[in-house]
């Protein structure tokens, strides 16, 4: 009933949090409008294709497969319409570095076949659906509709909107604060790319040892990583992502001059997430590993610390 909740409520908070920020902030023109409705037809129809697909195939990572890839089609959009303005152009040049990478690493994890439905599926939506708050099947399939293809779509939507923001206030001069999130959203993609090598670095040595009979090393026994990035913070990566769209927002304010400005609400709502995301991973560590929850007391969450006492 808790994850119901949850995603019931993040439901809310994509539709409430939105208007509410839109119709109370920083008002588009007319020009603006129509490409923010263009945007959301276009999520409408990526959320309807991941539903459709996952139900038939029943392989729900279909968003995850495009997580990576629609912020550059939307970025790079805006910057199409937008007629390559400078400030359009750097945005899409670094979404599209983030997308690259990432889409690079989830197919070492096989995520992507040919057959583009096909693919490994994320562990985390097998355990989700054995639980009994989704037990008969449709309630899977309500919450498969609502939150894995429109929610998440929609988000994915919504932290690239800054975007839109730029667009609306082109022929502006970029200065300092574009130059700061241009700098910070790089280093961090950076970072994200450090923290996923070092993981899958550990995680295929780990499996090829046990595939193969070998002895396990100290570090493959305890089953986790906790060395590099991950001595510093649990989930280096998560951390990563959302400084990433946080960074990005700060081109909005760039181009508004305001600092706090409807698109912000997807980076918040990408916060929000990551929380629930990182609560259910933790949950399934803690449960497979003994030593995760001194691991837990040790490091901090998500923002890189020295460890604690």
């Amino acid at each position: 009933m808790k994850i119901l909740t949850t995603a019931i409520l993040l439901m809310l908070t994509l539709i409430v949090v939105p208007a509410f920020s839109y119709f109370s902030g920083f008002a588009l023109t007319i020009e603006g409008n129509v490409l923010l409705v263009e945007l959301a037809m276009m999520a409408l129809a990526a959320a309807g294709y991941c539903f459709l697909v996952s139900e038939i195939t029943k392989n729900y990572s279909q968003v995850d497969k495009l997580w990576s890839l629609l912020p550059i089609l939307y970025v790079g959009y805006v910057m199409w319409k937008g007629d390559f303005d400078p400030r359009l152009v750097v945005m899409c040049v670094l979404t599209a570095l983030w997308g690259i990478r990432l889409t690079g690493n989830f197919a070492l994890k096989g995520a992507y076949k040919w057959k583009f439905w096909e693919g490994e599926e994320d562990y985390r939506w097998s355990i989700l659906r054995a639980k009994k708050e989704f037990q008969p099947g449709w309630k899977w399939s309500l919450f498969n509709l609502f939150f894995i293809s429109l929610y998440q779509n929609g988000l994915i939507l919504l932290f690239t909107l800054p975007a839109v923001i730029a667009f609306d206030q082109r022929g502006k001069e970029m200065y300092g604060l574009d130059y700061l999130a241009a700098g910070l959203m790089f280093f961090f993609i950076v970072f994200e790319m450090v923290a996923d090598w070092q993981q899958w670095q550990y995680q295929s040595g780990k499996w090829k040892a046990i595939k193969q009979g070998g002895e396990l090393t100290e570090d493959q026994k305890r089953g986790f990583l906790n060395k590099g990035l991950w001595a510093l913070s649990r989930h280096p990566n998560y951390f990563a992502e959302q400084s990433i769209w946080i960074s990005f927002y700060l081109f909005s304010v760039a181009a508004s001059g305001q600092w706090i400005n409807w698109s912000l609400t997807g980076a918040l709502l990408l916060v929000l997430l990551f929380q629930g995301s990182a609560d259910f991973s933790e949950e399934i560590s803690a449960g497979k590993y003994p030593e995760y929850k001194t691991y837990q007391k040790m490091v901090s969450k998500f923002i890189p610390l020295p460890k604690f006492k």
